[in-house]
């Protein structure tokens, strides 16, 4: 089940809701797990023992490990074999054919072959598993007492496919106690619609763009460009579409969740773009990997491996595939460039950094949506000119012409322009707050007809 379904919308976020305010406080965290282990069997009901036996799993280590560090024992292996079992899963599931490939490759043994589908939502729900052990461990939260309240941080619908990846430090309180208001319901709701809008009416239609440029027989510099770009929007508002109506739906049940992107193509550096782009991935690789290895307070040596490191894991865990990990060193060379030779010139000249940093970053995105290291290699040479059909052809002018409004309109909504007019109208109450409501009302409607209608409505990141 996803967010942008006529099903998720009109049945069961209706029911959740009605459900949840009906019921006295105390019984809300128990009508949420029950809607979110329904939300998650939707899918994939065999995954949902996986789910149970993770919640009982991280429960019960966190007591084991609270209870050690009060006896003075430190609690040290409990965390370790905390650990190793939630990544075993993860790996099991996620990286036994890519791992069962490269042994087969390199000495010829052959594995058994196993057809296992990746858990809907494993690569998130681990990180937050882990998240609340390493918690626990540093004394930065307490222990969960509540089973309800614990399988409700596991599995909370709203997050629990793509995120944001919630650190438990930052939710404990909410999972005892939280308010909910009329207003804050509102915000809610303008926050679902607002990502409803970008996932449908933009993002899906950026992806027709690309599937048509991508099933081409034959590349011309323009069609690889312009795939390239239909796609690097597409991600963007596919996936910060998706995390707006997860923010929004946990406004609308009383939880603060933080933002997972802050229009991250208007950054001036690579670095500044990983600040703005998966902002909870990239918060829980520096909190739970960076740091402990000594982050920068290391030599210059040391400093380059932590961070070729940590991209290297950070690109395998978007995908079982030499793609992700090229990708995310990718990224770990060229912020390595940029804190050793290139930093002063992004910020001397803001322009040539913004217009530098969107480049790489579409340069990137062929990578990720390549199939192979070689298809990435001839997309790329494509782009560059090289093999191709020529510098235009006739489908790459075709494409151009026909999406000139959808990039235009991507480009006005990456800007913070857009967001923040409405944000701010919408919360007076002048003259103008009406208009805004009718616009949100618009951008529902519309969306609504899309889902109707069109049958392509694609989530890039159920495959991360």
């Amino acid at each position: 089940m996803v967010f942008s379904s006529i099903f998720f919308i009109f049945s069961f976020l209706p029911v959740t809701i009605v459900a949840y305010y009906l019921v006295p406080h105390r019984m809300r965290n128990g009508i949420l797990l029950l809607t979110s282990l329904f939300f998650y069997a939707w899918g994939e009901p065999v995954y949902l023992f996986l789910m149970l036996y993770s919640i009982l799993f991280n429960y019960i280590m966190g007591i084991d490990i609270a209870r050690k560090q009060r006896r003075g024992k430190g609690g040290g292996v409990s965390l370790f074999f905390g650990v190793v079992i939630n990544l075993l899963i993860l790996g099991f599931f996620k990286y036994y054919g890519f791992l069962a490939e490269n042994i087969e490759t390199l000495t010829g043994a052959v594995l058994p072959e196993l057809e296992l589908s990746l858990p809907i939502g494993l690569s998130f729900y681990t990180f937050q598993s882990l998240s609340y052990l390493v918690d626990v461990y540093r004394g930065k939260a307490r222990y969960q007492k509540n089973i309800l309240s614990f399988g409700l941080y596991i599995s909370m619908f709203p997050q629990l496919v793509a995120g944001p990846i919630v650190q438990y430090s930052d939710i404990d309180a909410q999972l005892k106690s939280r308010k909910t208001s009329m207003d804050k319901f509102g915000q809610g709701v303008r926050y679902f619609i607002w990502g409803l809008g970008k996932k449908v009416l933009l993002a899906n239609n950026l992806g027709a763009v690309y599937e048509a440029v991508a099933a081409l027989p034959a590349l011309s510099v323009l069609s690889a460009w312009v795939g390239a770009l239909a796609y690097t929007f597409q991600i963007y508002y596919d996936f910060s579409g998706y995390s707006d109506m997860a923010i929004g739906l946990g406004r609308m049940f009383g939880f603060e969740l933080k933002e997972n992107f802050s229009h991250p193509y208007c950054a001036r550096s690579i670095t500044e773009f990983w600040r703005r782009w998966h902002i909870s991935l990239g918060s829980w690789f520096r909190e739970y990997v960076y740091i402990p290895l000594g982050g920068n307070r290391v030599s210059v040596l040391r400093h380059i491996l932590n961070l070729l490191l940590v991209w290297a894991l950070t690109g395998l865990w978007h995908g079982a595939s030499w793609n992700f990990v090229v990708w995310g060193l990718y990224y770990g060379v060229l912020l390595i460039l940029e804190k050793y030779l290139l930093r002063r010139v992004t910020e001397r000249i803001p322009i040539l950094g913004t217009i530098y940093t969107m480049l790489l970053v579409i340069v990137g995105w062929v990578f990720f949506f390549s199939p192979t290291l070689g298809a990435a290699g001839s997309y790329l040479k494509a782009m560059a000119g090289v093999g191709t059909v020529g510098i235009t052809d006739e489908a790459g002018m075709y494409y151009l012409l026909t999406s000139l409004v959808l990039f235009w309109l991507s480009w006005i909504f990456a800007v913070p322009t857009a967001s923040r007019i409405s944000e701010e109208h919408m919360e007076r109450s002048d003259g103008w707050a009406p208009l805004f409501l009718l616009i949100h009302v618009g951008i529902f409607m519309t969306a609504v007809a899309y889902l109707i209608h069109d049958t392509y409505n694609p989530f890039l990141y159920f495959r991360f």
